[in-house]
């Protein structure tokens, strides 16, 4: 028989239930609206790209680009490896499958001979390598939830120093491509050097614009803009995944809160029936006694 114990019991664990699932419920909503944020930042730093890419195919036709330094291809014996994480959790596998990927390219390289240098973006990744004893070169905090241009240029001018100095052969980027919002693939993107195949089929400038710096010049200052605006997008990609597998978590942990709210309150009214029907059956019993 239950007792007015155990009831108080099961009612205090539906209550925490119920607080949790308004919680999880609220960060489901806020990753939502994120969602949109994080797709509009995408589709704003969209245009910037192309054009940065349209000018450099343009003075491509007339310039020689392969001798910028970020276009060199050397024989590779450093190859540097960045990992784009999150900083906070509740994102479901969202940290788990990118790493898996960054796992396998350093894998990749190092049973080839290949020295790897890591770098990684968020406090996830940090604490995941730190945890195997592998120690980052350079890591960046506080820049996966809303990350801007001048966050890309801080992670891609490290690296575009040290490949134009030659202590790097090789920049691997890996990251989290957004499809939609209920598909998001971890994907690694050869960040260095620039194939110089990606400037191709442009159409020349007309020779009445007139420059100032040169055209050689103005060049040389591009193609590390144009670096700059790829690390862009992988940050705006995987900051839109990670919102996306952030609600698709929370939508789950409501979904599980509610169902264990409602078994617990069969079980809470099914133990206060018992209780009931045992003190009815005890003063039905009493009574007959008093007859008898």
């Amino acid at each position: 028989m239950a007792g007015s114990g155990q009831i108080r019991q099961l009612k205090r664990r539906i209550r925490s239930v119920q607080s949790t699932q308004k919680i999880t419920r609220a960060m489901e909503m806020i990753a939502a609206s994120r969602i949109l944020k994080a797709q509009a930042r995408v589709r704003a730093a969209r245009p910037y790209a192309e054009q940065i890419h349209d000018v450099i195919k343009g003075l491509a036709v007339s310039n020689e680009v392969r001798a910028h330094p970020l276009l060199q291809v050397r024989d590779l014996e450093r190859v540097a490896v960045i990992v784009n994480t999150s900083d906070r959790g509740l994102a479901g596998a969202y940290n788990a499958n990118v790493l898996k990927v960054a796992d396998r390219t350093i894998r990749e390289e190092e049973s080839a001979g290949r020295n790897v240098d890591l770098y990684v973006v968020g406090k996830k990744g940090a604490g995941y390598y730190a945890y195997r004893g592998r120690r980052p070169t350079r890591i960046w905090q506080g820049i996966s939830d809303t990350p801007v241009i001048e966050d890309a240029a801080a992670v891609a001018e490290v690296v575009m120093d040290r490949f134009s100095n030659a202590d790097i052969d090789r920049v691997w980027l890996v990251y989290t491509d957004f499809k939609s919002a209920l598909t998001q693939s971890p994907v690694r993107m050869e960040l260095l050097p620039v194939k110089p195949e990606e400037f191709g089929g442009g159409r020349e400038i007309s020779p009445d614009f007139m420059y100032e710096p040169s055209q050689g010049e103005l060049l040389d200052r591009l193609i590390p803009r144009y670096v700059e605006a790829k690390m862009l997008h992988g940050l705006l990609e995987s900051a839109a995944s990670e919102h996306a597998n952030r609600q698709r978590a929370m939508k789950a942990a409501t979904d599980n809160a509610k169902e264990v709210a409602a078994n617990l309150s069969r079980i809470m009214n099914q133990a206060r029936q018992d209780q009931i029907t045992s003190e009815i059956s005890e003063i039905v019993g009493g009574a007959e006694a008093l007859n008898e």
